[in-house]
């Protein structure tokens, strides 16, 4: 265990995560809503340093990047853990802290030095912190980061935005790009399906994309198009302030659904449905990518 950033300590050994906005207060001996921050006699501990479950070479186009060194090899990284809890998680075994509770003990360790090696090895230059949310692994995600930048490897946040504004601020100097999963627009929706703890959870997203952008990391978005919950007008109200607050050079991916995890009930998104959509995000972004066809 490594002693996590970001946190501040009140009485009777309790203390307050601030790395996220669920800002989990955590009693003596329990773990925050992520699964993997956990209070140890006042001290809050990141479970998941150096422990990933997950280490590939794949495609940058399946972060999904499609405008950043298109055609190269990006080597992926992810450990246990998430601040949010999908109905339709597509990782929900590394992500929810129910399925992975008992595996975490037997994860090896892998150091950063070890990560950047690895991707020398490869023959890589660039590094994706993904598979599971990259916030709730940040200490180990900072720390590979920094090595990255000194050995000219380029790195890659693959995000759901729910970040403090102050970490993001630390992260930004070493990271080259993002993309980020615009779930909706609406808090009801990170409640309800996400489960997340955040107060305004929209709020902590703009102002994530916000700073992005304006710190000059490459940003692209991901919007995935769930039946009874994606519309043409939430899409439109989307892009429109991407348009307005970003950029229209900004990419947006338009991803279908499939059935899974606790929403295996809905059908699959309907093609036609995404087109009308792609149609909707182009009055106002000029790359518009359909995912998952």
């Amino acid at each position: 265990m490594k002693e996590a950033s970001f946190y501040r300590r009140l009485e009777d050994k309790n203390v307050v995560c601030e790395l996220c906005p669920n800002n989990c207060f955590i009693p003596e001996g329990f773990t925050g809503w992520c699964g993997v921050r956990h209070n140890k006699k006042g001290k809050l501990y990141s479970l998941n340093y150096e422990k990933p479950v997950a280490i590939a070479i794949d495609p940058v186009e399946k972060k999904p990047l499609k405008f950043f060194h298109s055609g190269e090899k990006i080597l992926s990284i992810g450990t246990y853990g998430c601040n949010l809890h999908c109905k339709n998680c597509q990782n929900f075994g590394i992500s929810q802290a129910e399925y992975f509770k008992d595996k975490i003990k037997y994860t090896k360790t892998v150091s950063a030095k070890e990560i950047i090696k690895r991707t020398k090895e490869a023959g890589l230059k660039l590094i994706a912190f993904t598979y599971n949310e990259p916030t709730i692994f940040y200490e180990y995600m900072i720390e590979i980061a920094k090595l990255a930048k000194k050995a000219k490897i380029k790195t890659v946040l693959v995000s759901n935005g729910m970040i403090a504004e102050e970490p993001l601020k630390e992260l930004l100097p070493y990271l080259d790009a993002a993309n980020i999963d615009v779930k909706s627009f609406k808090n009801s929706f990170y409640k309800e399906v996400s489960s997340s703890l955040a107060i305004a959870p929209i709020l902590t997203l703009k102002n994530t994309l916000k700073t992005l952008f304006e710190a000059g990391v490459h940003l692209e978005l991901t919007h995935l198009v769930i039946p009874d919950y994606s519309s043409k007008q939430e899409v439109d109200e989307i892009c429109k302030w991407v348009k307005n607050e970003l950029s229209s050079e900004v990419p947006i991916h338009l991803s279908r659904f499939f059935p899974y995890y606790k929403m295996n009930n809905k059908p699959a998104t309907d093609i036609k449905f995404l087109k009308e959509l792609e149609k909707t995000a182009k009055k106002h972004l000029k790359k518009v990518i359909m995912g998952n066809v």
